[in-house]
């Protein structure tokens, strides 16, 4: 996590600007800026950098839009407009000509595009669409499963129907969700946590791999989707127990079969 002095450093380039010209934007002194970004020179030779105060951090936050949260270490996103603003619908539907939204199909090649054209109805408007009577009241999307880091349960190539959560808050435990957020990308995993800090805690369902848990703030989530259904091509073997049922059932059966046709043997 970078330091307050080299944000404010940050801040001060993207912007295209020297100390000087940025100390008159806040309204405050050269030597002020500089002592914060350069350090005030000590008797040893070193320089100890100011840390700003109250007023030098909301001036620059007011004067320059920045996202409080970059500055407070709580985000990597420096602008205020390019905060994801969490929606309780989703930028985009599509719908049929009687009216009724379609469910969009994400597929593997369509995830490298749908981080930034979520929000595009073109991009949308490009990708399979259809109906699915068994889901109703919600707007729903599916989503093609990459990967094993969600085995057994969801396996590479099968397909997750989600439903969009309309706020964060109503995320659950311990429940399967995709996630779309502008530094993870599109990830289906289980939330294990909803902490109080405006953080989710993400889990993979795979033990036998190396899935780390991690989180994920809410300031960089864009869409939220609960998984309902899915589809999947893996059909699973019967256990071994119901196996030796099977066979049991048969040799009972095919004696109850001897004896009803032939009585006195």
């Amino acid at each position: 996590m970078l330091s307050i002095d080299k944000k404010i450093t940050a801040i001060i380039n993207a912007f295209n600007l020297n100390n000087y010209a940025f100390s008159k934007r806040i309204g405050v002194t050269g030597t002020t800026v500089d002592s914060i970004v350069n350090g005030r020179p000590q008797a040893n030779g070193t320089r100890k950098r100011t840390k700003p105060g109250y007023d030098v951090l909301l001036a620059i936050i007011n004067e320059f839009d920045i996202n409080p949260d970059y500055l407070f270490g709580k985000s990597d996103i420096m602008l205020k407009a390019e905060v994801p603003i969490y929606s309780g619908m989703p930028k985009v539907v599509t719908s049929n000509s009687e009216g009724q939204e379609n469910i969009v199909l994400v597929s593997t090649k369509a995830k490298a595009g749908y981080l930034s054209g979520y929000g595009d109805t073109e991009f949308i408007e490009s990708l399979p669409s259809f109906k699915m009577p068994q889901l109703q009241n919600g707007t729903f999307r599916c989503f093609e499963v990459q990967g094993n880091s969600m085995v057994k349960t969801f396996y590479d190539g099968d397909f997750v129907f989600g439903k969009y959560i309309e706020s964060l808050s109503d995320i659950k435990d311990n429940l399967a969700y995709v996630i779309v957020s502008k530094n993870d990308g599109i990830v289906l995993k289980r939330v294990v946590k909803h902490s109080e800090d405006d953080v989710l805690l993400l889990k993979s369902d795979n033990a036998d791999g190396n899935f780390p848990d991690y989180r994920i703030a809410f300031d960089d989530i864009v869409e939220v989707w609960q998984v309902v259904m899915y589809a999947s091509l893996q059909i699973p073997q019967p256990v071994a127990i119901e196996d030796k049922l099977q066979r049991l059932e048969h040799k009972i059966m095919s004696l109850e079969h001897k004896i009803q046709n032939n009585p006195e043997s």
